[in-house]
């Protein structure tokens, strides 16, 4: 597929509606942040068009247009697609893993956190990147889809607990779209249990709703503290819902995907 720069949008971006909760932000995040790429089928009238954002896509238009390798930008990333678009997947990945995800949107107000003396709990600022680039391997997925430490530092639009000027939990929005923004939060492994990352979620929501926007939180059915969390924090279940997890692109027959579709 033919990359497009995230301020260029093809034309046919506006098959994926603007105003969307949970991932479905993804392409007004792309748009609003310039963090994320484009991709089509080809650059006259596209039949396919993807976005991309972290390790997460958005695939949409005429699955018969592709042949396995067109998909190969999509490797590593969870898919959110129509079911039509299940045998070009399939067919172009050795690994296609269904996950079923829980979509939850901010209704209630949250239990209020206790958190240790010794820990400030803070809106993040453009000085803050060191710290987030300082972060346990196990937390840095949460920067992606704002290019990195130092785009999230400046975003404005996460908070962290720090104790010492190292960042113990951080949640920030990982999606910004027009009516809502997705929480994505992580807590270092030997720093939990002590209510920080909830601080940090109440800190956030509170901001998206002086924004006017309405805070989502996106998490795996399986995921039981992330939903505890979620609950804790205010946020009630809305749908479910099931993305695709792409392992290495597969070798395929073209005419076979065609058929399938």
């Amino acid at each position: 597929m033919i990359p497009h720069p995230a301020h260029q949008p093809p034309a046919c971006a506006r098959v994926f509606p603007a105003g969307g909760p949970g991932t479905a932000a993804l392409a007004e995040h792309v748009l609003a942040t310039g963090h994320g790429t484009w991709w089509t089928d080809r650059t006259e009238h596209p039949r396919v068009i993807a976005v991309t954002c972290g390790d997460h896509a958005l695939l949409a238009g005429d699955p018969t247009a592709l042949t396995p390798t067109d998909l190969a930008p999509l490797t590593g990333h969870c898919v959110e697609a129509s079911d039509r678009f299940l045998p070009v997947l399939g067919a172009a990945f050795d690994r296609l893993h269904p996950w079923d995800r829980m979509l939850y949107m901010h209704h209630a107000a949250g239990a209020p956190p206790r958190v240790p003396r010794a820990v400030t709990v803070r809106r993040l600022t453009s000085e803050d990147g060191p710290a987030l680039a300082a972060l346990a391997p196990s937390m840095s997925w949460i920067h992606a889809t704002w290019g990195g430490p130092a785009g999230l530092a400046a975003s404005g639009q996460g908070w962290a607990a720090f104790r010492k000027g190292r960042v113990l939990a951080l949640a920030c929005t990982r999606f910004t779209g027009s009516r809502y923004e997705d929480v994505a939060c992580a807590t270092d492994p030997s720093e939990r249990r002590q209510h920080l990352a909830l601080a940090c979620v109440q800190g956030l929501t509170a901001d998206i709703t002086a924004r006017g926007r309405t805070a989502t939180w996106s998490c795996s059915r399986d995921n039981r503290a992330s939903r505890l969390l979620a609950w804790t924090a205010g946020f009630r279940l809305v749908r479910e819902y099931v993305h695709h997890t792409t392992g290495p692109i597969a070798v395929s027959n073209p005419s076979i995907l065609r058929a399938a579709a």
